[in-house]
């Protein structure tokens, strides 16, 4: 199996669009902008899925499920949400479709069908909850409200890329109700840090937790939590987002409680969530010039089996041997897979697994069984060794810990060595193209400043770090006074 990928040092951006279609995790479809997920790649979203779910429901969620279409008139009612996501929208006009007339076979809008108010197809899904809510949530015993939904989503991008940016695009919202402005906000900040925790040990990806700046910030939010990730080509990606909405969407849609006084209060409210860009984050944190590399946390295969024989009398042999070390494996909640098709040569299979991830490798022959050993290949260094069959599934239970932990510390050690702090704008422009990541940079603040920088860049501030020194400085651009350093980056 050739691979034949572009290497990164090429072109990266090459790289990664041949990586996600020759690794089998997703194509281009009929419909301009949207993808197939293809089975590979959804069984791995399906492992994110459910450590997501786990954690959610860990700290107290529960999931549902809310339309897709929202009356026009509804999503107007939230104003700063609605023309945030204006030119985004795809629109519901009419409900039925007729004969052509004249142009047989043809269909055609049926001009008698139009409805009578038209629907958004849903960008975010504020609007039809926080609507909902109004019906849930008399009093303060209803409260606080906890919900989740997976869905997918509808965003009209012109320029679209294989999942980091699609026109439709799959991923979990949250949305809660809270009778105080302190419960909210504790929300907020408990939902980015269940993100940056399923970010660094489930995706071994290191995050930089920060608040966004006021014109970065979600449309109808009061402050957006964020998680910002590094990639390999020195770009950063938001990874997760969590939103203190304040009580906007509560008065926009009149949700009340009554609280322990019987007095009537809006409710405050949150909205949190992750979607399939974080395989697109997961795609360009590890993998290399040979495939995909991927956290065993997350593979949907964590060890594979290879024999190699060539007699059926061997390979009878060795699957006797095999089977017994995968029933061994399985107990340990470890993913094996035995391939034992015969249409593939070895070569095809080793060549398959390394461009698809998989992050342990077992080749079995006739010589490993007379000496009871197996040959054991790790992804992410490509070493090999030979291993002896005493102890080999606690043997591969600890390798796999050790292949997670050193993916997260390889991906920290590249990060802490592309924040650079930069004091003036000229230094700020020349590292920003020869040397990428993050720049810890001094800013006065201002939107003005904010985006003169990015127009004569194309770099943003990904976030005011949670964790920055609060400092008196100059700004790099306007040279006014800054009370600390922002993080700028150019992002996908």
């Amino acid at each position: 199996m050739s691979k034949n990928l572009t290497k990164r040092s090429e072109d990266y951006s090459k790289w990664y669009n041949e990586l996600v279609v020759k690794a089998d995790l997703a194509e281009n479809s009929g419909v301009r902008g949207c993808m197939v997920i293809k089975p590979y790649g959804y069984a791995i979203w399906e492992k994110m899925q459910a450590e997501l779910d786990r954690m959610f429901k860990e700290t107290g969620h529960s999931n549902a499920y809310f339309p897709l279409f929202v009356p026009k008139s509804m999503f107007e009612a939230e104003e700063k949400n609605a023309e945030g996501f204006a030119k985004e929208c795809a629109i519901v006009t009419h409900y039925r479709l007729k004969n052509d007339p004249d142009n047989k076979g043809k269909l055609m809008v049926d001009p008698n069908a139009k409805l009578e108010e038209e629907l958004i197809v849903r960008p975010t899904s504020e609007a039809i909850i926080w609507s909902t809510y109004k019906n849930w949530i008399q009093s303060y015993r209803d409260l606080p409200l906890l919900i989740n939904q997976w869905a997918n989503v509808v965003r009209w991008e012109m320029r679209t890329r294989l999942f980091l940016r699609t026109a439709e695009f799959l991923w979990q919202e949250g949305h809660t109700a809270h009778a105080t402005q302190a419960e909210a906000i504790e929300e907020s900040v408990k939902m980015m840090n269940v993100y940056a925790d399923f970010a660094e040990n489930f995706m071994a990806i290191p995050v930089v937790k920060g608040v966004k700046t006021e014109s970065e910030r979600f449309a109808g939010a009061i402050e957006t939590y964020c998680i910002e990730a590094l990639m390999q080509d020195g770009k950063a990606l938001q990874a997760g987002t969590s939103h203190f909405l304040g009580q906007n969407f509560a008065k926009a849609f009149d949700v009340k409680f009554a609280n322990a006084e019987g007095k009537q209060e809006h409710v405050w409210g949150t909205s949190w969530g992750v979607s399939t860009r974080l395989m697109g984050a997961l795609v360009m944190t590890h993998s290399d010039d040979n495939g995909l590399v991927l956290p065993p946390n997350l593979a949907p295969i964590q060890v594979v089996i290879v024999p190699i024989y060539k007699s059926e009398e061997q390979l009878e042999a060795i699957s006797i041997e095999v089977n017994k070390l995968m029933v061994g494996l399985r107990k340990l909640g470890i993913a094996v897979k035995f391939d034992n098709r015969t249409t593939h040569k070895p070569g095809f299979k080793f060549n398959e697994y390394e461009l698809k991830g998989v992050p342990v490798r077992i080749a079995v022959g006739p010589n490993d069984l007379e000496n009871g050993t197996y040959e054991i290949a790790r992804r992410d260094n490509l070493t090999k060794e030979v291993v002896s069959k005493d102890g080999i599934e606690t043997y591969i239970q600890n390798l796999l810990e050790t292949i997670q932990k050193s993916l997260y510390d390889r991906a920290f050690e590249y990060r802490n060595n592309h924040i650079t702090e930069v004091n003036s704008f000229d230094e700020f422009k020349q590292l920003l193209d020869s040397k990428g990541g993050f720049f810890a940079a001094h800013w006065d603040g201002t939107a003005e400043t904010e985006e003169k920088i990015k127009e004569l860049t194309k770099a943003t501030i990904r976030c005011i770090p949670l964790d920055r020194v609060e400092e008196a400085g100059t700004c790099m651009f306007s040279g006014k006074p800054s009370v600390g350093r922002v993080l700028f980056a150019k992002a996908y």
